[in-house]
């Protein structure tokens, strides 16, 4: 765009640029926010004749000439010398983004406000909780969900209905508010923005541009999934509108509790009953695994609550590369009635066994 942009094409430019970068749009942003400021700045130089001028016949310097005029100064016989000889160091206000027009109708300009208003958008993302048995965590499963959410109704394009240009704004998204020696645009109140308005509501959704859908998926659950796992299945969330592809869905894992494992990370816990004389003598037992009944080895003497390990038991690492180990805390079952012959005999047993299990214990604790 030439210098003899003319008033209306440096306003339309303005409001442009002045959409995209406004704070109430880019919450947060501070390179928007201090683009903001700059759009203004440049803005307020362009729409005022005297100050365009001056800016059109010394480009970055019209700020000391426009200071040197003001304080009465001469600037063609200071300036003779070169601008190290008259500099005030007001700063370059266009340094950052380059010549002002280049900054309002260069090659980085922006689309109409048309093409912004129906812009490809992306469907949102959907997050829906599955809950699975242990077995399906340790070996993988695959299941068929149905879950229902709201979508943008596709009747309106999410719109709420039909739409017609803001009478406030004349379509274009921005009004015009007075702030003291300027006229800055800000998005419109009425159309919060977007150039139009709803004027008959669609029958589809009753005017609030969303409907209630449920889709059906296949879900492969690959093992060692662990509780709060999520699964991405791509494009299977909200529909997207103007061209926008899909959002994606996220399957949130829930590990039901099993009535004998437990898991810890990727290994697994099991207690298991034995007898007295298991423990006692030692034994060779049946101990339970999420592969079936494995024999396992109780040495003489075992305590109750020891624990033994068995390598290799346990979940499969999600990432591959084996798997976590088993852990079989042993529990000793004390008889809870006897016939005749049995206590005697253990009383026969009592009578050659004088060791005391509580002489590690202070005296002061075991008594006599």
């Amino acid at each position: 765009m030439p210098r003899n942009a003319t008033e209306k094409e440096i306003k339309q430019a303005y409001r442009r640029l002045a959409r995209k970068y406004h704070p109430d749009l880019n919450p947060g942003d501070k390179g928007a926010e201090e683009k903001f400021k700059e759009i203004n700045e440049a803005y307020w130089v362009l729409s005022d004749p005297e100050r365009r001028k001056l800016y059109d016949q010394y480009g970055h310097a019209w700020r000391d000439v426009h200071a040197a005029r003001r304080s009465g100064g001469q600037w063609g016989e200071a300036y003779a010398g070169g601008p190290q000889d008259f500099h005030f160091d007001f700063g370059d206000l266009f340094g950052d983004f380059g010549d002002v027009f280049d900054f309002f109708f260069g090659s980085g300009r922006t689309a109409t406000r048309e093409r912004v208003r129906t812009r490809a958008q992306r469907g949102q993302d959907i997050e829906h909780e599955i809950e699975i048995s242990l077995e399906d965590a340790v070996y993988g499963a695959t299941r068929t969900v149905t879950i229902a959410f709201d979508d943008v109704c596709m009747a309106c394009s999410g719109q709420g209905g039909i739409r017609s240009a803001c009478p406030s704004c004349n379509g274009t998204g921005v009004a015009d508010y007075n702030r003291e020696w300027f006229s800055i645009g800000a998005p419109c109140q009425r159309c919060r923005g977007s150039g139009s308005v709803v004027t008959s509501s669609c029958a589809g959704c009753g005017g609030t541009g969303k409907k209630r859908v449920a889709r059906t998926v296949e879900v492969r659950i690959p093992p060692g999934v662990t509780d709060g796992s999520k699964l991405r299945l791509a494009g299977q969330g909200g529909s997207g509108i103007f061209g926008g592809q899909a959002g994606d869905m996220y399957l949130v894992i829930k590990v039901k509790p099993h009535p004998f494992f437990e898991r810890h990370g990727d290994d697994l816990y099991i207690e298991v009953p034995i007898t007295v004389v298991e423990a006692l003598l030692g034994a060779e037992i049946e101990v339970p695994t999420k592969d079936g009944p494995v024999k396992m080895r109780i040495p003489p003497g075992t305590n109750s609550g020891q624990v033994f390990r068995l390598r290799g038991m346990g979940v499969p690492h999600l990432k591959g590369g084996g798997s976590g180990d088993q852990y079989v805390r042993v529990k000793i079952v004390v008889p809870k009635s006897l016939t005749e012959r049995q206590r005697q005999l253990l009383e026969e047993l009592a009578k050659t066994m004088d060791e005391n299990p509580r002489v590690s214990m202070p005296k002061s604790l075991r008594g006599s």
